[in-house]
C-alpha cells in the first residue's frame, strides 16, 4: 500500500527511462460493481502541459519512479469519462460523510492498494498523520503520536463507509437511500448542520419524505426555514404533512407569510386546518407549542375494546404516552396510561382504570407554567383544554422544556421523548 501524498511528484519515465514528467494526479472509475474506486489512469505534468495516460501503460505505479511500458512517442493521452474521479482534484481536501462515525470530515490523504494487476483507492485518512505526510513529516508524526497518544484510534476510514459531499455541478452526492434510512434523524441533522447551503440542499434531495420530515424535526425552526428555502413549495407541503402539526406550524411561522399561505393551500385540508389553528396562538403558550395529534376514547369502552380501537386508529398520533377519556363533546373526563390499559382485565370498563383527577393546562398558559406542571406531576405529556374543558391537544415534555432549558444543557440531555 501507499499514500497518494507520497506518490505525487514522482518522476514518470518512458520505456527507455527517459523522464516524461511528474505525477500530478490519479484517475479512478466508480462503477456500481466496485466497492472501491479503481485507478484507470495517471495525470502527468509535462513540459507541454498535462497528459492523462491509461493505467495499462504503467509498468509499476507504487514506486520511487514510475516506469511506463511504451516509448514516449507511442503513448496516447486518454479522455476521462464524466463520471470518473480525479483523486487530487475531486477528493483530496474535500469534505466527506463518515457514515459509521456519522460526521462530516475532511480528506487529508488517500491510501492506494495493488490487487493483482490493478490498483484501488481503499482508504481515506482524515487525521493529522495525513497532513504530516504531505509536509514530509510522516515518520516524525508517527514517532510523536506514539509517545503522546499511545494506542490512539486510527484516523483511517474505509472508502466503502464514506460519501462525497457535492462541491459543484461536476459532483453529485451519491448517498444510497437505504444507507441513510439506517441513520437516526438526529444523526442526519448533525450531518446537515456541517454543510453549506448548496451541500445541504443536494443532500436533503436524496431523502424520502418521512426521513426528511423526521430530520427537520431535529433542528430549530429558523434552521428548518433555511433548509427548505430553495425547495419547491409542493415538496415542502408534502414534508409538512409528514411532520407533527406543531413542528409544521413552527416551521411555517419562520417563512414569509405569503409563502406560508401558498404552502398551506397545497396541503391536505385536514392537515392544513390543524396547522392554521396552531398558528393563531402565541408562540410561547400551550396553544402555540401543543400538537393536535393525541389519542382519545369514549368512557363506555372496555379495556379489550380500547386496545382493538387503538390498533386501528392510533397510528397517526405523534406519541402515545397517555390515552384521554372524553365525552361526546370532547370534554376531558379522565386519563390512563398504556401500562394501565395493558394490565387491566379485558372486560374492565375504562371508568374502572382511568384517573379522574387530570393535570391539565389551558390554551393561553405560559410555557414556563406548563414545564412546572409537567415537572410537578412527573408527566411525559399534559393535555391542553379550552375554557369549556374540551381537549384541544397535548404538550409533550420535550416541547415544554425546549425553550426553557439552555441550548448547551439540551445537547447533553438524551432525547427521551422522540
Amino acid at each position: 500500500m501507499a499514500f497518494l501524498s507520497e506518490m505525487l511528484g514522482h518522476t514518470v519515465a518512458d520505456f527507455e527511462g527517459i523522464k516524461i514528467g511528474t505525477l500530478e494526479d490519479l484517475l479512478a472509475t466508480t462503477q456500481k460493481k466496485l466497492t472501491h474506486p479503481m485507478i484507470t489512469g495517471i495525470v502527468v505534468r509535462t513540459d507541454v502541459g498535462k497528459k492523462v495516460y491509461a493505467i495499462t501503460d504503467v509498468a509499476v505505479l507504487i514506486a520511487p519512479a514510475i516506469p511506463l511500458k511504451k516509448h514516449e512517442k507511442d503513448l496516447r493521452s486518454i479522455e476521462p469519462a464524466i463520471s470518473d474521479l480525479f483523486l487530487v482534484r475531486d477528493i483530496l481536501d474535500k469534505q466527506i460523510i463518515d457514515m459509521n462515525g456519522v460526521r462530516v470530515v475532511r480528506v487529508n490523504d488517500l491510501e492506494i492498494k495493488r490487487v493483482g494487476n490493478q490498483y484501488f483507492l481503499v482508504n481515506v485518512d482524515i487525521g493529522g498523520a495525513g497532513l504530516a505526510r504531505r509536509l514530509g513529516l510522516g515518520k516524525r508524526w508517527q514517532n510523536l503520536s506514539a509517545k503522546l497518544q499511545p494506542g490512539s484510534a486510527s484516523s483511517i476510514i474505509s472508502w466503502d463507509v464514506i460519501e462525497l459531499l457535492p462541491t459543484g455541478e461536476s459532483m453529485r452526492l451519491k448517498v444510497p437511500g437505504e444507507k441513510l434510512k439506517e441513520l437516526h434523524p438526529a444523526d442526519i441533522a448533525e450531518i446537515v448542520s456541517d454543510m453549506n447551503r448548496i451541500q445541504s440542499g443536494e443532500f436533503l434531495d436524496q431523502l424520502d419524505l418521512k426521513v426528511l420530515a423526521d430530520t427537520l424535526e431535529e433542528v430549530e425552526p429558523d434552521f428548518q426555514a433555511s433548509l427548505v428555502e430553495s425547495m419547491p413549495d409542493e415538496r415542502v407541503a408534502d414534508v409538512l404533512q409528514e411532520m407533527a402539526p406543531d413542528e409544521a406550524a413552527d416551521l411555517l411561522a419562520e417563512l414569509p407569510r405569503d409563502r406560508s399561505e401558498e404552502i398551506l393551500d397545497l396541503m391536505e385540508d385536514e392537515d392544513a386546518n390543524d396547522v392554521r389553528k396552531l398558528l393563531t396562538y402565541e408562540e410561547d403558550t400551550a396553544g402555540g407549542i401543543m400538537t393536535t395529534e393525541f389519542v382519545s376514547v369514549k368512557e363506555g369502552l372496555t379495556a379489550e375494546e380500547t386496545i382493538k380501537l387503538l390498533r386501528e386508529t392510533a397510528g397517526e398520533a405523534e406519541q402515545i404516552f397517555y390515552v384521554y377519556v372524553v365525552d361526546d363533546e370532547r370534554h376531558l373526563i379522565g386519563v390512563f396510561s398504556l401500562s394501565d390499559l395493558v394490565l387491566a382485565k379485558p372486560r374492565n370498563r375504562l371508568t374502572e382504570i382511568m384517573h379522574r383527577r387530570v393535570a391539565k393546562v389551558h390554551l393561553d398558559d405560559s410555557q414556563e407554567h406548563i414545564a412546572q406542571m409537567i415537572s410537578k406531576y412527573n408527566l411525559l405529556a399534559i393535555p391542553v383544554v379550552d375554557e369549556e374543558n374540551r381537549v384541544q391537544g397535548i404538550v409533550t415534555a420535550d416541547d415544554a422544556l425546549d425553550k426553557i432549558i439552555p441550548t448547551a444543557w439540551k445537547k447533553k440531555l438524551p432525547r427521551l421523548y422522540r
